[in-house]
């Protein structure tokens, strides 16, 4: 189930723009292309059809071509994909729909403009709608073409430009699927091993911390037990000390601080019972946060002399970052997640 989920998430990831490389300032430099073969072609419109007509037409099909490249989704929203795919019809419509004395040129360079507005269509993962986009202005050349009793084969002609530029860019896309997804495969496996590295590196890293730090701690008093010699009261003492400390390290490893350890080891020398539990809550809190808690905690392990002090992280998500309870003298410190620190008596 997990795999699955991986791959439906790496399928949403590496789309064919990515393996065209049109993203970031690659995807803004193919807009600004688009939009200026737009330009060009339905520039030459203005002349032959009345001004309004020509720059409504031109205005759709800009808008058209900067919302099928700009938008990040893929595949496009349906309300985006159907946009784009109406909107180089109606610019068609727009530019030949009035008398003229060449319609042939229209035609042409109106479906010119719309065959790359609807191949982008294609390689944005609407297919089927960029077909549908095809299929309305082949029928708009058409209809005009029979209605105002000039169906001319340049009129068919045009009429085909945007089949045959989908019809390309959907067979290439075709071609490129097995490969997409040879790439998506290879590229989950990378991330996959990177993260089963990285997590070794970590744990290496955490043992060579705890293995570093039990060195620093524990190895004078270690070897005295394995050399055989008889441990004073003042040396078993210690032992327990640097057991409690050391499974402060295990239980609460973001709390174990110099200054932290230090309190924790007076206070049980002065017969206090410490916890300290680290549930996680101190992910992506800033450090001043975290160095408030801890001399919440350290302030309170100072002052106990009896009893015993708990000092918890609480888990990610609550409001409460950290408690530190002191049931002997009834207080209980809360420090919440924006810093503020509240006594309770």
């Amino acid at each position: 189930m997990a795999h699955a989920d991986l791959s439906a998430e790496m399928d949403a990831r590496f789309e064919l723009r990515d393996l065209l490389g049109l993203r970031g300032s690659a995807a803004w430099l193919f807009l600004l292309i688009l939009e200026a073969v737009i330009t060009l072609y339905m520039l030459r419109n203005f002349g032959e059809s009345p001004l309004w007509a020509a720059l409504a037409g031109l205005g759709l099909m800009l808008s058209a071509g900067a919302v099928v490249t700009a938008v990040p989704v893929d595949p496009l929203p349906v309300p985006v994909a159907l946009y784009a795919a109406a909107a180089p019809a109606l610019a068609t419509a727009l530019t030949v729909m009035t008398p003229v004395a060449d319609t042939a040129n229209q035609t042409l360079w109106s479906a010119f403009a719309s065959s790359y507005v609807l191949a982008v269509l294609v390689l944005r993962g609407r297919i089927r709608t960029a077909w549908v986009g095809v299929i309305a202005v082949a029928a708009v050349l058409v209809v005009l073409g029979i209605g105002g009793g000039h169906l001319q084969p340049a009129t068919v002609i045009g009429s085909m430009v945007p089949v045959g530029t989908v019809t390309a860019i959907s067979v290439f896309t075709a071609v490129m699927r097995p490969l997409q997804r040879s790439l998506r495969i290879l590229r989950e496996d990378g991330m996959m091993r990177a993260a089963a590295e990285a997590t070794m590196a970590a744990a290496d890293g955490e043992r060579s911390r705890q293995l570093a730090r039990l060195d620093r701690v524990a190895r004078s008093i270690l070897e005295r037990i394995a050399d055989g010699a008889e441990l004073s009261a003042a040396e078993r003492e210690e032992c327990r000390l640097l057991e409690a400390e050391l499974r402060d390290g295990l239980r609460a490893p973001q709390l174990v601080t110099d200054e932290l350890s230090g309190a924790a080891r007076g206070a049980r020398g002065r017969g206090v019972e410490v916890v300290l539990l680290d549930d996680g809550g101190f992910a992506g809190v800033p450090e001043w946060i975290r160095k408030r808690v801890i001399d919440a905690a350290t302030k309170e392990l100072d002052a106990a002399n009896a009893g015993s002090v708990t000092v918890r992280v609480l888990p990610l998500g609550r409001p409460v970052l950290a408690t530190v309870v002191a049931p002997a003298h009834d207080r209980r410190t809360e420090i919440d997640t924006d810093g503020r620190v509240t006594v309770i008596d």
